[in-house]
């Protein structure tokens, strides 16, 4: 039998198709046994026979097969970590599980070999009101005294009713050279400075007695918040009867105005004390000296503050009503009689002198209240 051998030509449909390897097992033809060019040649009569011609192997394309992309991603090519696609960073990094930004204008990084510059961050709004304006309690005072000015000079006012501010301020002019006014401030002066001195001691030494004592508690507070409740104004005819038609009972009226306050404000101050720092005090081994000293005293600070501005305050408003009872001297003296004769320039004086009066006591008590509290950071510092 004869053995032929042949070349296996390449179909030409399947060109551009990298050649196969033969399969595993197939032996392999030895050198002896060359194939020619164009011939096929039979081993066992040494005859050639011409064979059709060999088509050359198709050479593989040099173009790699585009990477499949994992699932879940896009096929184009990713970009590094914290880039965007065109290779920027974003405009605003947001750190996980916060809402701050963290990108700063202008800064430059590098990810993945790559050079970028972030894009300026959005300058994040503040929430506080900002700094404080010069002589920001002057703007409301100085606002209505222009209107008023207008006003009256536009003839929309009545000069019997409510007299121009200048008229206002040439009576004050002319009351002062008289020697009337002076009287009539330092008396008035002198009556709410007793009466407030009173009520700010009272309501200090009840609220404390009250604040870090039970028995206090009970014995004290109920009693305030009974005397609270009573129009202090509707005590004037049972103190006069108490204490005479003096300077006595004027000045009892208004240290009562004052005390409460204090107290209420003072206490509540204390009761809000975190009951943390009463144990850490004891674990220090604190006297009770030291407590209310380290402890007590800057904790109800605030509160006492708060109650000592509306006690100022208190002191010039009950002060107005009490001096128009048997009086011969003092602001509210000085605008009864004007109510008599129908001087509303006069009147408008003694309102105004008790508002300057109010205003300076009040920012008083502010600074005061800003450099002890120093140490306290809140929206109004």
């Amino acid at each position: 039998m004869t053995t032929r051998t042949t070349t296996t030509t390449t179909d030409r449909s399947s060109a551009g198709a990298p050649p196969s390897s033969p399969p595993a097992g197939t032996a392999l033809p030895s050198p002896s046994a060359a194939v020619t060019d164009d011939t096929v040649t039979d081993a066992a009569t040494g005859t050639g026979t011409e064979s059709p011609p060999a088509t050359a192997p198709a050479v593989p394309d040099k173009t790699e097969p585009a990477e499949t992309a994992p699932a879940g991603t896009d096929t184009a090519e990713t970009a590094p970590a914290g880039t965007d696609r065109a290779g920027t960073a974003p405009a605003e990094t947001e750190a996980a599980g916060t809402g701050t930004l963290e990108a700063d204008a202008g800064d430059e990084a590098t990810s993945g070999g790559r050079r970028f510059r972030r894009a300026p961050r959005a300058r994040r709004r503040g929430l506080a009101p900002g700094k404080r304006l010069p002589a920001s309690r002057l703007i409301g005072p100085a606002l209505f005294l222009a209107l008023w000015a207008v006003a009256s000079a536009a003839g929309q006012l009545d000069p019997g009713a409510i007299p121009a501010p200048w008229t206002v301020l040439r009576t004050t002019g002319h009351l002062w050279t008289d020697g009337t006014l002076p009287t009539d401030v330092l008396t008035s002066l002198e009556r709410a400075g007793y009466g407030f001195a009173f009520g700010l001691t009272a309501g200090v030494l009840l609220a404390l007695a009250s604040g870090l004592s039970r028995v206090g508690e009970a014995l004290i507070d109920g009693t305030v918040q009974l005397n609270r409740a009573i129009p202090t104004l509707g005590l004037i005819p049972l103190f006069i009867l108490w204490l005479g038609i003096g300077e006595t009972f004027k000045i009892a009226i208004i240290a009562i105005v004052v005390y409460i306050p204090i107290y209420l404000n003072l206490h509540s101050a204390l009761s809000g004390i975190d009951h943390r720092f009463v144990e850490l005090a004891e674990v220090q081994g604190l006297s009770r000296l030291r407590f209310v000293r380290e402890i007590v005293i800057p904790g109800a600070l605030p509160g006492f503050f708060v109650g000592l501005r509306l006690g100022v305050t208190g002191s010039w408003l009950s002060l107005v009503v009490l001096e128009q009872i048997n009086a011969t001297s003092g602001l509210g003296y000085m605008m009864f009689q004007a109510q008599n004769y129908g001087r509303t320039d006069i009147i408008l004086v003694g309102l105004l002198i008790y508002g300057i009066f109010g205003l300076v006591s009040d920012s008083a008590v502010r600074l005061i209240e800003r450099k002890v509290l120093s140490w306290r950071r809140t929206l109004s510092s």
